[in-house]
């Protein structure tokens, strides 16, 4: 008899995956990041469904869920193994809607509870008495599991019916799929007409791919040709690897026309028995229980392999995102610094205001030209920093998360941003001078201001402002010069220096919100790593 490996340390290796897994995002719009959350989600309900719970409570009933396509009779097919209607069934699409899951009264309890599908809300009340409930949820808000009992099933056995594989409602989609997940037998469900659909060979090709026990049902099928396409079914299963699969077909009958009625009993009856054989043969429970289980752990080897790939790939790609910022802001700092040690800001208005300074221009106004010069000098290298930044990530796809490169019309722009630090620099350097000037034993001290202009014109003017550093040295001497000088250039490289480190973290701000770093990737291997150790 195969039974399951339920150490607390494998439980615990499983869970320390379970967690890691929870914390991988991909929110990059790299080419694999769709089927990378795709992966993760199933992976988290398949961890959260099914194998935590399982291997933590193998003796809780089999759980054999219903899946397929649209109209493939799925309700009909749970509702005729019951023996009376528990599932919606009709021709309206989407039918099943709220998933409904029946077992034994003696095994409700199992169920009751949160320990499968624990992110549904349950609901105890037969759905056709729901509208009369006002306690019952909305469920079109509220994703809800409703359960039915029926003593006609045998104990240790449930039935869940799901949602449309292809439904048209894409939360129907992915709840389906995630209801999969947590089965330990999983039942797809096809026609006559739809059995070669790409829709159910992805089904089919899942449970392959981990192993799961698997049944088929090939419903609807006419009596003139029910030997033929159980026949072409039976082919391409053994060419997909799935032979020895076990194959169920029911007739189309008068009461599967509509998906309103109960088949009759015989119709069902060799289903019914390979289910309840499932669930009261001991060496068969545990045969189908560990098969899935183990399937679904296998499965992780390639798995969880393929989640850190993705993983890896989203880091890579916030770096070279990183790295574009930085190497278009790093680069306008090195041009900036040399154009101001080249004079640039004493140009245009501030040159002209420099060149009638003092009889034609006030101490003030030269300082204004001067300020108004600079921040035009910083803003300039913010925005080729900027649309440099802007060609670079247009050429990466994975600049195209909104928020990225999307800008908020109501946050103040960095025009305003930079001329704010400009005018703070300016009245700490008048500040500055204010205090060279109080130090001063003149008897007559020189205007502060017109020292602040001199200082700032020396500092931003280059070669040509030469003269504004002798004329400072006349005002206030030669040690308060220079030492004033001094102060004043590490004023000027501080607030340059916080003004585009400022403007480079905000263009980075949206991209360090996505929290994308290099370690999901080493921790979702560890983690296989772990729980491969401890099987």
């Amino acid at each position: 008899m195969v039974t399951l490996d339920v150490r607390p340390q494998l439980l615990d290796a499983l869970s320390a995956l379970r967690d890691r897994v929870a914390a991988a995002r991909f929110p990059l719009p790299l080419t694999g990041a769709p089927r990378a959350r795709a992966n993760r989600d199933e992976l988290l309900a398949q961890l959260d469904d099914y194998l935590v719970p399982r291997l933590r409570e193998p003796e809780a009933p089999l759980l054999a869920v219903i899946g397929g396509s649209t109209g493939a009779g799925k309700s009909t097919l749970v509702n005729s193994l019951v023996g009376r209607r528990v599932s919606e069934a009709g021709v309206l699409r989407p039918t099943t809607r709220t998933p409904v899951l029946v077992c034994h009264p003696e095994d409700h309890h199992w169920f009751s509870g949160m320990r499968v599908l624990p992110d549904l809300t349950r609901v105890w009340m037969p759905r056709q008495d729901a509208d009369d409930d006002p306690l019952l949820p909305d469920e079109d808000d509220t994703r809800v599991l409703r359960i039915e009992t029926a003593d006609t099933l045998p104990r240790g056995l449930a039935l869940l019916d799901a949602p449309d594989i292809d439904s048209l409602v894409a939360r129907n989609r992915a709840l389906a799929a995630e209801l999969m997940c947590a089965a330990d037998i999983w039942v797809m469900v096809t026609t006559a007409a739809r059995y070669a659909d790409a829709v159910p060979w992805h089904l089919l090709r899942t449970a392959k791919e981990q192993d799961a026990t698997l049944v088929t049902v090939l419903d609807r099928v006419p009596h003139q040709v029910v030997s033929e396409v159980s026949r072409q079914f039976g082919a391409l299963l053994a060419k997909a690897g799935l032979g020895g699969v076990p194959r169920f077909t029911v007739p189309e009958l008068p009461e599967s026309a509509w998906g309103g009625g109960l088949l009759p009993a015989t119709a069902v009856a060799p289903l019914r028995t390979w289910l309840a054989q499932q669930a009261q043969d001991p060496a068969a429970r545990h045969r189908t229980m560990a098969r899935t289980a183990y399937g679904a752990l296998d499965s992780l080897k390639s798995r969880m392999p393929e989640l850190a790939g993705a993983a890896a790939a989203q880091y890579a790609a916030a770096l070279r995102l990183t790295a574009a910022v930085e190497g278009a802001y790093d680069s306008e700092y090195t041009r900036l610094r040399g154009r101001l040690q080249a004079g640039a800001v004493l140009a245009g208005g501030a040159l002209k205001r420099w060149r009638s300074y003092p009889l034609d221009c006030s101490a003030g106004e030269l300082l204004d030209a001067l300020v108004e010069s600079l921040a035009a000098l910083l803003l300039c290298a913010v925005t080729a920093a900027d649309e440099r930044i802007d060609e670079t990530w247009r050429r990466e796809p994975a600049a195209g998360v909104p928020g990225l490169t999307d800008r908020d019309p109501a946050l103040e722009s960095a025009e305003h941003r930079i001329g704010m630090a400009v005018r703070r620099w300016r009245r700490v350097l008048e500040e500055y001078a204010e205090d060279e000037v109080r130090a001063l034993e003149k008897s007559v001290a020189p205007d502060p201001e017109a020292v602040a202009a001199l200082v700032a014109t020396a500092l931003l003017g280059g070669r040509r402002a030469r003269s504004a550093g002798e004329g400072l040295a006349e005002r206030i001497g030669a040690h308060g010069a220079l030492r004033l000088r001094d102060k004043g250039g590490r004023l000027l490289t501080d607030y340059i220096d916080k003004a585009l480190d400022g403007e480079r973290e905000r263009r980075l701000a949206p991209l360090d919100a996505l929290d994308v770093h290099p370690e999901p990737q080493a921790e979702l291997i560890a983690a296989l790593s772990v729980l491969q150790k401890e099987r």
